[in-house]
């Protein structure tokens, strides 16, 4: 199946092969009151039951402290009332009282210890959701528009969304058997024994697959960021097909240039009748030609940058069985959301909350629970951005949302500045295990010092999209950000400039490795030369790309 060139392969892949079920030893480790993490290969397998374990990372001079990560799976990243209220309680049961929302319209629990993993996934699944696929090397949670304010062709697409997640969905029965039966899959049972999936193989995917669905001119999910884009074409608020796009991925390692950010390619048209064959065709080239003895360069990305553009549309029109029609023109605008009350095209109203750092907690947390307990007409939905979005709100049930948000402080207008509004982080430290410097617990001190900054050079209220990551992964897609901090080293930074608004460009690395406390130091005369120099209307990354890389070409990656 997989035609690399390397007789290697590595340990991940001797691990799937040799136990494609993904059940391991995981059902007997929960199991075991005296056991309180999972082996090393059972920590690898969990992955795909949407489950990472970690330790706190703040405490490991006492001992490591070993808690969980466990991920919804939420296509489209829209979630009932009571689906909210089962996340919240199992928040503040199983975790550490917070809900994460994730760049991928998902869902994360953090700080869940060992004896209460069965039970929140149980519930999860008891509430029409689940962890299965939400990690691994599967397809991942898909992503579809979650602002309803310009066209009725957003139902056609989140609908699509659905039924992509659901057939490419792995098939395997341990998921069941471990989270809802409690017992381990019996691997003496034919059907186990020599179980492979009818999609992935024994050995899945060489590493995840990410895929989004998007509606010009909004680009809020980024999609040139996933390895398999969907760009609707919509016309007289019709879907009336897709422009497919391929070979996107924000992980790349420091120190390492053969691994790096990519967008993807749009390779075609097609019509909406053959979207799961499509999928299916890009989904199956992945686990065909991926790279299995280098994960670090197992993503579709590589495939799409060594074997071309011709290659990836050959080999979709054969395993498709259809024939792509050149790509029909689109332009993307902004990636942002919309922050604040609107009313969509169908005359219901929707409102948009700044979720700071995507961490619901506090008095927001408790607002959010009322009106999920209150209002059960009304849509959750998780943005790309990290925010929450109410939709589908009556006249009436908008005065009472107001009254609940204001009785808990939680504001509608004016919700943040700026540059806070704009911004985005990783959790990073001290839960991931990947992390070499903090992110979600320094960006919003760093924002409000680069605020000073914006001050000073008479840039007050300017909007500059700002992100930063733990590590050089890329969650938070800081690749494609104006201004970009990637963890290098404890409290030290790679700094990246010049990404735009519609998420159309990568931006390039300015300095290898800043201090925190130099940050200011060095991004002050840039940002006053950025508001001498600027042309009417210009963002900064647009300048940076116009002016600042022209004078350090070096600096490209």
């Amino acid at each position: 199946m997989n035609e690399t060139p390397a007789t290697k392969v590595t340990a991940n892949e001797l691990l799937k092969e040799n136990g494609p079920t993904l059940a391991g030893t995981v059902a007997s480790t929960l199991a075991d009151p005296q056991a309180n993490h999972f082996s090393e290969d059972d920590v690898q397998l969990l992955k795909f039951h949407g489950v990472y374990q970690q330790d706190d990372r703040d405490l490991r001079k006492q001992g490591k402290k070993y808690i969980m990560m466990i991920r919804g799976r939420i296509p489209g990243g829209v979630m009932t009332p009571k689906q909210w209220c089962v996340f919240d309680d199992l928040a503040s049961q199983y975790g550490n009282n917070t809900l994460r929302i994730t760049t991928r319209q998902s869902i994360q629990f953090h700080g869940v210890v060992k004896s209460g993993l069965r039970a929140l996934i149980k519930k999860i699944n008891e509430s029409l959701l689940s962890t299965l696929a939400a990690c691994g090397d599967v397809n991942r949670n898909v992503l579809a528009p979650p602002t309803p304010a310009y066209t009725s062709a957003r139902q056609q697409v989140f609908e699509d969304c659905v039924r992509v997640a659901g057939a490419l969905r792995p098939q395997t029965r341990a998921y069941h058997a471990i989270w809802i039966d409690g017992v381990q899959l019996n691997l003496d049972d034919p059907a186990n024994k020599d179980f492979t999936d009818p999609l992935y193989g024994k050995t899945y995917l060489p590493r995840k697959l990410k895929i989004a669905f998007v509606i010009p001119p909004v680009n809020d999910l980024d999609v040139f960021t996933n390895c398999l884009g969907f760009i609707a074409i919509v016309e007289n608020n019709q879907r009336i097909g897709y422009n497919l796009a391929v070979g996107g991925g924000m992980g790349r390692s420091h120190g390492n240039e053969q691994t790096y950010p990519r967008l993807a390619d749009v390779i075609g048209f097609f019509t909406p009748d053959k979207l799961i064959e499509v999928a299916k065709a890009v989904l199956t080239i992945h686990r065909d030609f991926g790279n299995r003895a280098d994960r670090k360069r197992a993503r579709l990305k590589y495939v799409v940058a060594e074997r071309g553009v011709e290659f990836m549309r050959d080999e979709v029109n054969k395993r498709a069985g259809i024939m792509l029609e050149p790509a029909k023109p689109y332009k993307f605008t902004t990636t942002s959301d919309l922050y604040g009350w609107y009313k969509a095209v169908d005359e219901k109203w929707f409102l948009t909350l700044f979720v700071g750092m995507g961490r619901v907690k506090d008095a927001q947390k408790t607002a959010l629970r009322q009106i999920a307990e209150k209002f059960s007409g009304i849509e959750f939905r998780l943005s790309a951005n990290q925010n929450v979005i109410l939709a589908n709100v009556s006249d009436a049930d908008k005065t009472g949302i107001n009254a609940v948000l204001a009785q808990h402080g939680v504001k509608t207008e004016n919700q943040a500045s700026v540059l806070h509004a704009a911004s985005m982080a990783c959790p990073a430290l001290p839960t991931c295990g990947l992390a070499l410097a903090e992110s979600e617990r320094m960006l919003p001190g760093l924002i409000d010092r680069i605020e000073k900054l914006c001050a000073e050079a008479g840039l007050a209220g300017q909007e500059i999209i700002i992100r930063s990551t733990g590590c050089p992964n890329g969650c938070s897609r800081p690749y494609m950000a104006e201004i970009a901090f990637v963890g290098k080293a404890p409290g030290r930074y790679q700094v990246w400039l010049g990404g735009d608004t519609s998420g159309t460009r990568l931006n390039r690395v300015w300095k290898d490795m800043v201090k925190d406390a130099d940050i200011e130091n060095e991004l002050r005369p840039v940002l006053a030369r950025y508001a001498k120099e600027r042309n009417n209307g210009e963002r900064f990354g647009d300048w940076v790309e116009r002016v600042l890389w022209k004078e350090q070409p070096a600096a490209a990656n």
